[in-house]
């Protein structure tokens, strides 16, 4: 089945293509291991890429990549008939990552951080032995300002997520295309198109991240009284005035 081709997928379409020319995330020669959870953020990023693929001027190549975790009860066939289905190049990669999570995590410490950064080294490998240069994820402009504040609030930094950033093996560059496509415009792109999201299964799914769903219900607050809020917030990520922190490391004068 073909996308719909309204204006919801130009709109995402469009500012997908403008935060790639922005950041220059995507290069010619460039293959792209695209993460695919079976979420809809990854659904979108997969399917608006290759769209943009085919009348690029730039030549890229994507490999769909799906790392299963190991939970019992996650769907993963659902997500290679899909990817099947839309005849994308594909590697469904199994391990052992609950085992170690249930294993080696701390108690008290962060499941789903454990659990992403085992994940994330899995990619890093899949990528190696796909001879892919950069990895995309599909963080989108929500999580960019949720992450914001939750490093104020909580963590005592001023930082979020960059839209490209050098690994730290030095050979892969991690690239978030969607930084400027709103969630809600993907949750109705998800479903308008049949997506078939698979929840990841994980024990502690819909039970954690609860700071993160408090900036979720803070932001959605304010953003009823400020429309703009969202964009604005975003906007001052790239609009930084270093002279009027606190920074000690910082030449004030």
């Amino acid at each position: 089945m073909a996308l719909i081709e309204d204006g919801l997928y130009r709109r995402i379409k469009k500012l997908t293509g403008r935060a790639i020319a922005d950041f220059n995330l995507i290069e010619e020669g460039d293959r792209i291991a695209v993460g695919v959870s079976g979420g809809k953020d990854s659904y979108t990023l997969l399917h608006i890429l290759d769209s943009l693929r085919r009348r690029s001027p730039v030549k890229y190549e994507l490999v769909a990549v799906n790392v299963d975790a190991g939970f019992p009860g996650y769907r993963k066939e659902k997500i290679e008939e899909h990817l099947r289905h839309h005849d994308f190049s594909y590697r469904m990669e199994s391990t052992e990552c609950y085992r170690i999570i249930e294993e080696k995590r701390r108690p008290g410490s962060s499941y789903c951080s454990f659990c992403a950064r085992l994940r994330r080294g899995v990619l890093y490998t899949l990528a190696d032995e796909l001879g892919c240069n950069k990895i995309a994820l599909g963080h989108h402009l929500d999580d960019f300002i949720e992450t914001l504040l939750l490093n104020q609030f909580y963590v005592g930094t001023l930082a979020a997520m960059s839209p490209k950033l050098l690994a730290d093996n030095g050979r892969h560059t991690v690239i978030r295309p969607l930084v400027y496509v709103e969630e809600g415009d993907i949750i109705t792109f998800t479903r308008q198109n049949g997506f078939p999201v698979v929840c990841c299964a994980c024990p502690v799914c819909g039970k954690s991240d609860q700071k993160r769903k408090e900036m979720k219900r803070l932001i959605g607050a304010l953003a009823k009284e400020n429309p703009h809020l969202k964009h604005s917030m975003l906007g001052a990520m790239g609009n930084v005035h270093p002279r009027h922190l606190l920074d000690k490391n910082l030449k004030q004068f």
